[in-house]
């Protein structure tokens, strides 16, 4: 049985008219009849009932007719999906993201995901900058969000974000009522900073900001994620080194100031896999 006898059969069965069925299928009556009777008997019963002046459906045709009509229906779903998967419209996608990029970059990329691909689900992994590239290597996501600058070799990229550096203070440190506070003026404070493994692109920046004016910080405390370090500031454990965006995230003890000197432009950028050949993926990577 060929899917081409299914649609002589519903076609006859809607025309109840061999000539009409014929030339709406753009077939001679003959093979068509041939068909049909070739049908019947590999299903093993008798669709349609036939006198020299009309044609019935048989009892048993009727209910092999809403069946069909509902596999046509599910093949023309099945092919319908199979185009939005072909076009990167519908799928998943197992995004890592450094916990920064939730103060700046990634509340607008959910929304534009949302708004240009509506059908495509994004999986969300709050990850460091080294772990985004662990997970991207072995397969456990997709595309990362990440503090540059990565191997060029292996993956691909594109800086999507930028901005300052500030300084994150405990409320009430001494040079909480300036409106911008000099580097140097901190040089004999506690830094509480991240690892450098963890993302040494931002690390070296910072480290080198601090070097320009003459002073290596005295790392007080290291943690992971930005959530913690600007706790630990609120602790007055020390003071941070931030990107300005930061600033977004509102935390009672810890207030927020601009430097006098001009500060390194630290970036968020989207990476890949080389050679993925995944279509959701170009088209998550139209978005920006």
């Amino acid at each position: 049985m060929e899917l081409r006898h299914l649609r002589y059969f519903v076609t006859l069965a809607e025309e109840l008219h061999f000539g009409k069925a014929a030339e709406k299928l753009h077939i001679a009556q003959p093979p068509l009849s041939q068909q049909i009777r070739q049908l019947e008997t590999e299903l093993g019963f008798e669709l349609f009932h036939r006198t020299k002046r009309k044609v019935e459906l048989s009892e048993a045709g009727e209910v092999f007719l809403v069946e069909v009509q509902q596999i046509f229906r599910q093949l023309e779903q099945a092919i319908f999906l199979g185009r939005q998967v072909s076009r990167g419209e519908i799928g998943q996608l197992v995004v890592g993201f450094v916990s920064s990029a939730a103060y700046n970059i990634l509340p607008n990329i959910l929304q534009n995901t949302r708004n240009s691909i509506p059908n495509v689900s994004l999986e969300l992994h709050e990850l460091t900058t080294d772990e985004q590239l662990r997970w991207l290597q072995s397969g456990r996501i997709d595309v990362g969000f990440v503090r540059p600058p990565v191997d060029e070799n292996t993956y691909e990229s594109k800086v999507i974000f930028q901005e300052s550096l500030a300084i994150a203070l405990p409320q009430n440190h001494f040079l909480a009522n300036q409106d911008r506070v000099s580097l140097q003026s901190l040089k004999n404070e506690s830094f509480i900073l991240f690892p450098r493994f963890l993302a040494p692109g931002l690390y070296d920046q910072i480290i080198s900001f601090c070097q320009q004016v003459g002073f290596s910080p005295k790392v007080a405390q290291e943690a992971i994620q930005m959530q913690t370090i600007v706790s630990l500031v609120a602790a007055e454990i020390g003071v941070a080194i931030v990107p300005e965006s930061l600033q977004n995230l509102r935390r009672t003890g810890v207030i927020y100031k601009y430097f006098v000197e001009k500060t390194p432009q630290v970036s968020i950028a989207i990476i890949w896999r080389k050679n993925d050949v995944s279509v959701v993926l170009d088209r998550f990577l139209e978005v920006f």
